[in-house]
């Protein structure tokens, strides 16, 4: 799904109405964690740069769409980015109607303009609430709504670009109807997106072989189209997670209280079959009787002791996916393997973060999923070491489940 990005055109005495994705942790009017604003930079810089005027728009948090919240204000966003950019960015607290029109037209070349939050709106949003209604479909003056709304939108736009992989599995109207109502040829890809197409895209279409996926997480349910869009594509997936259980008790080995989906055993029993072998599961784990750091643990090969949860790979199985994993030239990892954000039930997602990055240096193409496999590789530092980071959790997740991405499908092509 090759796609024209906003390098390839021309943005000079343009709008160039950007969606980006500044969905980040604000706390007492301060960025906390501001990799989503540092890494839509090179799209912002492509545009001013080359003589574009820059019309940022995003969302933060989910405000109820009444109007203005303070605490989902994006002003604090604006502010942080002047300091970025070393350059002034103005900011509107609106994101349509006759200020945002003022300051649009007030827009020079390489200047840069910020809307306030999209989902002070409830018509960003309101195609989510289509599956509430009787039919499935929106009502006639819901349609009217949002047309009206990105009306609005598209008003001070001559070219739209989207930047915001994180949200493109949402038909949302400034993710689907702006880019629809503007047309084509005026819709293109910024960077980060360019990047999941051609990682994400390339990793389901033409993997170098072998190809091996890493799932974890605590659902087999949340994981069921991914696993049955990967097994015709991969050589090999490997399970962790509390996940993992649910497929062991499948197969009739205890679980003690770890986890697990009992009214899944039937689908995890059917998704064995049809892997042919290519799914490993976990040989040992790490087990407690509670879940806290710091708890006395102990290694359990085979079945969970009754009384105890397992809450990480044991150092068989570590050893064994590292064998996998050496083997690999291109990794898919989407969900950790244990509870690693409390120690010591995070060796072995830490491992196999090691595993990953070893493989990098030796020529592997790996890509991480976002969401917590994402912060589980940023926590071990080994961020830099990897091929591809996803910026989006549940949009890679869809992705790897080979959903359709309307809101991509209608961008201009390459």
């Amino acid at each position: 799904m090759a796609k024209r990005t906003v390098d390839q055109q021309i943005v000079t005495s343009l709008r160039v109405l950007m969606r980006v994705d500044f969905n980040v942790p604000i706390e007492d009017g301060r960025i906390t964690d501001d990799r989503r604003v540092t890494q839509a930079l090179e799209s912002i810089r492509s545009v001013i740069d080359r003589g574009g005027m820059l019309i940022l728009m995003s969302h933060l948090g989910r405000p109820k769409g009444n109007g203005y919240e303070a605490e989902f204000s994006l002003e604090p966003v604006a502010k942080h980015l002047v300091g970025l950019l070393g350059k002034p960015v103005a900011f509107v607290k609106e994101c349509v109607g006759p200020e945002v029109d003022a300051a649009a037209q007030r827009l020079k070349n390489g200047d840069v303009l910020m809307l306030e939050n999209l989902r002070f709106h409830a018509e960003e949003t309101l195609i989510d609430s289509a599956k509430k209604n009787p039919d499935k479909k929106l009502t006639p003056e819901q349609r009217t709504a949002i047309d009206a709304f990105t009306a609005g939108l598209v008003k001070n736009a001559d070219l739209y670009c989207n930047n915001a992989f994180g949200t493109c599995h949402r038909k949302h109207a400034s993710m689907y109807d702006v880019p629809m109502m503007l047309g084509a040829g005026k819709r293109v890809v910024g960077h980060l997106v360019e990047k999941e197409l051609r990682f994400l895209g390339d990793a389901l279409a033409q993997p170098a072989r072998p190809f091996v996926a890493i799932l974890g997480g605590a659902k087999v349910s949340d994981k069921i189209g991914v696993i049955e869009n990967l097994l015709p594509k991969v050589d090999a997936i490997l399970i962790g997670g509390a996940m993992s259980y649910t497929f062991l008790a499948a197969q009739g080995i205890a679980v003690g209280a770890s986890l697990c989906e009992r009214d899944k055993l039937e689908l995890a029993k059917s998704l064995l079959s049809k892997a042919g072998g290519k799914i490993h599961l976990p040989t040992d784990s790490v087990c407690a009787a509670k879940l806290e750091a710091g708890a006395e643990a102990s290694v359990a090969a085979g079945a969970v002791p009754d009384g105890k949860m397992g809450l990480d790979i044991g150092p068989a199985t570590v050893s064994a996916y590292q064998s996998i994993i050496r083997s690999a030239k291109t990794i898919v990892w989407n969900g950790p393997l244990g509870v690693f954000e409390t120690p010591p039930f995070d060796a072995g997602t830490v491992a196999v973060a090691k595993a990953l990055a070893d493989a990098t240096r030796n020529g592997a193409v790996t890509i991480i999923g976002g969401g917590d496999s994402a912060a589980a590789v940023e926590v071990c530092g080994l961020a830099d070491q990897m091929t591809h980071i996803s910026t989006g959790g549940g949009a890679s997740l869809e992705f790897l489940e080979g959903k359709p991405f309307k809101t991509l499908e209608i961008l201009d092509d390459a």
